[in-house]
């Protein structure tokens, strides 16, 4: 996950209350808010829930509400989180937090497709792949499902995403294996024709092989990228995959 940072201290009480700037910034968002041990999307609920708790349903709660959302909590997560915490830490409460969660989660025609496609798996669709979305051609997603032993991402792609033309690259083992779980979407070799990913489709990649992956032009996409354990191991991101190549594809 991207390091979180946080300079809003400084600016608002910078020169008034440096300390407390300080904590903020560097204790509370720059360590506490990277601790490892609670999972982001655990801790931006956690979050919500305390100050809905404490009363406050200021900014600061429409900030962190916002924070959540990003983080791949849903519409009728949130909605269930605030029910619950209605039952003990008050009613009226409830009322003002959702009121201000609807203006948050205000449904587009993009939000309701992100819904249904997330509701047709198990895994979350996280928050946005802004780390790596210079190597995508569209908006992508990105939620770590394991990050111990061996890495696997659930990665999702919006209709028409798709990443760049890379390689993995290692002296011994490496690649990596795609499975879907949601969506319809393309993996192709180069030199080789595109092949078409549904769930339940298992693309294996050894090191060396150039490729690209992503969404059908009509469909969400979403797969597990499972990364095999190699020896100096590393990634290489190429060109875009050309409009009129992609074009091609049903």
């Amino acid at each position: 996950m991207e390091k979180i940072t946080q300079d809003a201290g400084r600016k608002s009480l910078g020169q008034f209350a440096p300390d407390f700037a300080h904590y903020n910034d560097d204790v509370l968002f720059g360590e506490n808010w990277n601790n490892r041990d609670i999972d982001h999307k655990t801790r931006c609920i956690i979050t919500v829930v305390a100050l809905m708790a404490s009363g406050i349903t200021d900014s600061s709660l429409k900030y962190h509400l916002e924070n959540a959302k990003k983080a791949g909590v849903t519409k009728r997560e949130i909605a269930a989180v605030v029910t619950h915490v209605a039952f003990y830490a008050g009613w009226p409460k409830a009322w003002a937090v959702f009121n201000m969660a609807k203006e948050v989660w205000a449904e587009s025609g993009a939000d309701t497709e992100r819904a249904a496609h997330e509701n047709q798996m198990i895994f979350p669709i996280g928050a946005p792949n802004d780390a790596f979305k210079q190597y995508f051609s569209g908006k992508s997603y990105l939620a770590p499902v394991s990050e111990e032993q061996v890495g696997i991402f659930n990665v999702t792609f919006e209709p028409g995403c798709r990443n760049h033309w890379h390689i993995h690259h290692a002296e011994k083992g490496g690649g990596q294996i795609l499975i879907c779980v949601a969506g319809r979407g393309y993996y192709r070799e180069w030199g080789k024709e595109a092949v078409e990913m549904k769930p339940g489709d298992v693309v294996n990649i050894p090191a060396g092989v150039k490729h690209w992956h992503g969404a059908a032009k009509n469909s969400w996409f979403s797969h597990l990228a499972v990364e095999v354990p190699g020896e100096n191991s590393s990634n290489e991101w190429l060109e875009p995959v050309s409009e009129e190549e992609y074009r091609k594809l049903p």
